[in-house]
């Protein structure tokens, strides 16, 4: 049986998440009791970082809203510090499902970045026709620069190993999409192993979702232009072993 890192760190990336955020801290504490769970309030104007650390996650405070990216890279940032073997990034609105992370981990061990990818055969995630397209489309093309076939490209649900962490640390990228899209782009053209594990995707413990026609073609031109803008951009100077 594969084994799993010894200390894990699973970054919450949150904004304005005081609805959700306490129950998804308690289910990664029950799912992953050795991990540490470090919760980045992202500019919150609620009370995410109070509700999170009433629930016992250690909070990071940003003092203005840097988008999911630039949340990810203070984590990874931390991790790296710190001397963590692995980082699970889950979102904090409750659709990533903890329960899940252990087989992404095991995977880590020939891999150095894994996705928790929706739409490879478990539940029934479903999201407007344009997008589902977008999804499909940029995931073939990351298929071919990473070596491997995805079929989620623009999943928040991941695990990285150490040389991801050092990679991310310092390259993460805090643009539209930077942490799915360019940041694929960026461990494949760095020479990471990108591979992806099924995961059921669940609806939102709190906040609305967005469905709306006007917002899934909006959505395709902005994932397009950041693939576009991913492979333009001169890759990352990486050291192959850092660690």
């Amino acid at each position: 049986m594969p084994s799993v890192p010894a200390r894990v760190l699973v970054v919450v990336p949150a904004y304005n998440e005081e609805e959700a955020v306490g129950g998804v801290i308690a289910e990664i504490t029950a799912a992953l009791p050795q991990a540490t769970c470090l919760v980045v309030d992202d500019g919150s104007s609620d009370a995410t970082a109070e509700v999170a650390a009433a629930a016992g996650a250690s909070v990071a405070r940003l003092p203005f809203n840097l988008g999911v990216g630039g949340a990810m890279r203070l984590g990874f940032k931390y991790a790296q510090e710190r001397g963590y073997a692995a980082v699970v990034q889950i979102d904090a609105d409750g659709q990533h499902d903890p329960r899940a992370v252990p087989a992404l981990l095991e995977r880590l061990a020939d891999a150095d970045v894994v996705i928790g990818a929706r739409f490879a055969g478990e539940g029934e995630y479903q999201v407007h026709w344009l997008r589902r397209w977008a999804m499909r489309s940029i995931a073939a093309v990351l298929s071919r620069s990473a070596g491997a076939r995805l079929t989620d490209a623009t999943s928040g649900f991941k695990a990285c190993g150490p040389r991801a962490i050092a990679l991310f640390a310092e390259n993460m990228p805090a643009e539209y999409l930077g942490d799915t899209v360019e940041a694929l782009v960026i461990a494949a053209r760095a020479g990471c192993r990108i591979t992806q594990v099924p995961v059921v995707m669940r609806a939102r413990m709190g906040g609305k979702p967005s469905h709306n026609p006007l917002l899934a073609a909006v959505y395709l031109l902005r994932a397009f232009v950041a693939l576009g803008f991913a492979y333009v951009r001169p890759a990352p100077r990486f050291t192959q072993g850092a660690a």
